[in-house]
């Protein structure tokens, strides 16, 4: 009976004690493993506006293709650019006419004797000449500028990526500088790790990171490219005055405060779809050796 006891009271012990320990691993592990499940995937966005104005003649993709540099995304009705361009053409023209008229009415003026013309008038004609000669140069500068508006009215994709937001169709108006779509850079692509602030102590510049989205995708590897220098102080806004507006409510419960950390995605299998915005867990694995669980 005695026995019985003693094995009772030495199984209890045990399991109190094993609590105790897996308890205190577990909150060493949570509280000061360089680890987070707030990740974010993120990748450059290019909005993608027409440098010239017109109506849209024609839409050359879908919302979510994938375009591929150069691609044609939509044009832009070319007709009065072609137009303009033929304008400038012929003041181009004009100009080279008068150019070479009044240079050769200055080499004339000056073979003449001193007698026969004055230096005024011989200086005059070569003013002239000069003159004409910087407004031809205007011309071809016009040329030029008429020649890439009608270029620009075929807007291309600028780098690889997936269509996003397209909010273009045919018969709109596009005007230059606003934005009709967007092409995410597919080689863009990373990850932002909102570490809590009591963990920075244990992140380095490149430290390797194992980073798990969510679902059964693999697990991809990367490093720490760059921590934030600063985030927004919600309690210390400034007033009217260009003064500190301090709030004067103070929570006890403090929470720590999240810092991005900027991870670079080392490769990407190609069987794994990235998806700008998504989340996953951050796993840093210290240049020292330890290692952390999610």
């Amino acid at each position: 009976m005695k026995l019985k006891v003693i094995v009772r009271f030495v199984c209890t012990i045990s399991i109190f004690a094993a609590s105790i320990f897996i308890g205190r691993a577990l909150w060493n592990r949570y509280m000061n493993s360089p680890w987070t499940r707030d990740g974010k995937v993120r990748a450059d966005v290019i909005n993608i506006a027409a440098d010239v104005s017109g109506i849209v003649v024609r839409v050359a993709v879908i919302d979510n293709q994938l375009v591929h540099k150069g691609d044609l995304l939509f044009t832009v009705d070319p007709d009065r650019y072609r137009l303009a361009l033929s304008q400038a053409d012929a003041r181009l023209a004009a100009s080279k006419a008068q150019m070479e008229m009044k240079k050769q009415e200055a080499e004339r003026r000056a073979k003449l004797d001193g007698v026969v013309i004055s230096t005024e008038n011989r200086e005059n004609a070569r003013s002239q000449a000069d003159s004409a000669e910087a407004l031809y140069q205007e011309a071809e500068v016009a040329v030029e500028t008429a020649m890439l508006n009608l270029n620009r009215t075929q807007v291309r994709a600028p780098v690889d990526g997936y269509i996003s937001n397209l909010s273009v169709h045919t018969g709109d108006f596009a005007t230059a500088g606003t934005a009709k779509l967007a092409v995410i850079d597919k080689k863009s692509f990373w990850v932002y790790g909102y570490f809590e602030e009591t963990k920075l102590r244990l992140l380095h510049l490149g430290d390797p990171v194992e980073i798990q989205l969510l679902g059964n995708a693999p697990a991809l590897k990367g490093h720490i490219e760059s921590l934030a220098s600063g985030i927004t102080d919600h309690d210390n806004p400034t007033g009217r005055e260009l003064l500190s507006d301090v709030n004067p409510i103070f929570n006890w419960v403090r929470l720590a405060q999240r810092v991005p950390v900027r991870i670079k995605i080392d490769q990407l299998p190609g069987n794994v779809k990235l998806v700008a915005g998504t989340t996953c867990t951050v796993v840093v694995r210290s240049s020292q050796g330890s290692s952390s669980g999610s």
